[in-house]
């Protein structure tokens, strides 16, 4: 009985105590003294795509890069750098990829449009396929043969 206890405690304490770990959020020591400075970088740091994570913005990361991203976002702003100014010295050091939501442009045209195109193409299939079933195409009358072999059919038992 007291090793069934035993047993049954260690597994109801990590259940009430893993769920703490959810709720360790990357939280920079280092902050802009000015809090109006500091909203706007966080701002631009939900902006700035994670190149580890890929899909997550730099503030949410805890990655060792977007650390140092979150580092150099702070520090232009503190050097006076407006935020396109900021956008821009990312891209030219990582590249397009670093913006959460790419400029419209040729080159990430399909990225805008592609998924407009396949909606419409999605839909136009799918009001044909209604349309098609609404007005099924009548089969042709039986002939006097193929009647007489079924109530030849009908009748056998």
């Amino acid at each position: 009985m007291r090793t069934m206890k035993r047993g049954f405690f260690l597994p109801l304490l990590l259940a009430l105590f893993l769920p703490l770990q959810a709720m360790a959020i990357a939280f920079d020591v280092e902050q802009l003294a000015d809090p109006a400075e500091e909203a706007r970088a966080r701002d631009l740091m939900r902006e700035l795509r994670c190149l580890v994570c890929q899909n997550q913005s730099i503030e949410d990361s805890n990655a060792t890069l977007a650390k140092d991203l979150r580092k150099i976002v702070r520090q232009r702003i503190e050097a006076g750098d407006s935020d396109a100014q900021v956008r821009q010295f990312l891209v030219d050091r990582y590249g397009e990829w670093v913006l959460m939501r790419p400029p419209f442009k040729p080159a990430t045209l399909a990225l805008w449009l592609g998924p407009v195109l396949l909606l419409a193409i999605g839909g136009v299939t799918l009001w044909f396929g209604i349309r098609r079933r609404k007005d099924p195409q009548q089969a042709p009358p039986l002939s006097a043969e193929e009647e007489a072999r079924i109530a030849a059919l009908n009748r056998d038992p």
